[in-house]
């Protein structure tokens, strides 16, 4: 066998839906490290909006294409799903601004435990032993992380955890209207509330206009940050349609090293012991539930 026969035969063996999920979780990271750096000039507030204003049009003009159905029998599902998606982007855009990187990319990770206790509430889904230990795995982790020892706990790290609770409630959603919505409708309610939660919250900011006007290169990485988010998303439904679900789980996890990198390369300090600790704790908490959930389906 020849040497490009060798390395041919190596890459067709590689799981493609691993590659796909190591590069959403890049993309999505480097989403991150371009919304930090935006919020040096803009408030994460206006991030939100306008990083959502051009998500809305695009999705506008792909329904003008592809026209689609609408039914109006879980409309407030719908409503409810853009108000807890928005409400979490707006808290993980603001803890990226105020704490580190990877910080405010683990916090929001804890979804997954938060989607576990939210689905025995609402769905009446047990909660066994190992299911159980890993909520409490999990936990462990995120005490870490806050570091609440003998010192006042941080108000960005709760609005962290927040975001993550937030981001459960709007999957949890998403669950029940899937098979009701197009993916693009579903979208569109997330994107239309991310745009509406904002401009109520930017009403009380006079130097709105006035900034976003002056400073052009500002719209550049809005734009970009469109664009890559598109694309983490894009490669996220691929890989999922590749691979096991559980497999998929584990890998999204990448994305809290790489957004450390990119977190440290943007000034951020280097992560303590006891952050890499609670780092630790979240994600094989995570990898626990993951794996729980996908013997369910």
């Amino acid at each position: 066998m020849s040497q490009h026969s060798k390395i041919q035969s190596k890459l067709n063996s590689i799981d493609k839906g691993i590659l796909f999920m190591l590069l959403s979780a890049l993309i999505s990271a480097l989403n991150g490290a371009v919304a930090k750096l935006l919020s040096e000039s803009m408030d994460p507030i206006e991030i939100v909006f306008y990083r959502n204003l051009l998500g809305i049009l695009i999705l506008i003009y792909s329904l003008k294409k592809f026209q689609v159905s609408f039914d109006a029998s879980k409309v407030h599902l719908l409503i409810l799903r853009g108000v807890f998606g928005a409400l979490a982007m707006t808290l993980f855009f603001y803890t990226i601004a105020t704490i580190p990187l990877g910080e405010a990319v683990v916090l929001n990770k804890t979804s997954p435990f938060f989607v576990t206790i939210l689905a025995y509430y609402l769905m009446k889904e047990k909660i066994n032993l190992s299911t159980f230990f890993a909520l409490i795995v999990g936990f462990v982790g995120v005490i870490f992380i806050i570091k609440p020892f003998g010192i006042e706990i941080s108000f960005e790290h709760i609005l962290g955890l927040l975001s993550g609770f937030f981001s459960a409630a709007a999957y949890a959603t998403i669950k029940k209207i899937k098979d009701i919505y197009d993916a693009r409708v579903i979208m569109l309610s997330f994107m239309s509330m991310g745009i509406l939660i904002p401009f109520i919250l930017l009403c009380f900011d006079s130097s709105f206009i006035f900034k976003i006007y002056t400073e052009p290169f500002v719209w550049a990485l809005i734009i970009f940050m469109a664009f890559i988010s598109t694309a983490s998303q894009w490669l996220l439904t691929r890989a999922y349609s590749l691979s096991k679900a559980s497999i998929i789980g584990v890998v999204s996890y990448t994305n809290i090293p790489f957004a450390i990198g990119f977190g440290v390369m943007l000034g951020d300090s280097f992560p303590d012991i006891y952050t890499f600790l609670g780092i630790l704790f979240i994600v094989l908490g995570g990898i626990l539930v993951s794996k729980k959930s996908s013997k369910k389906e």
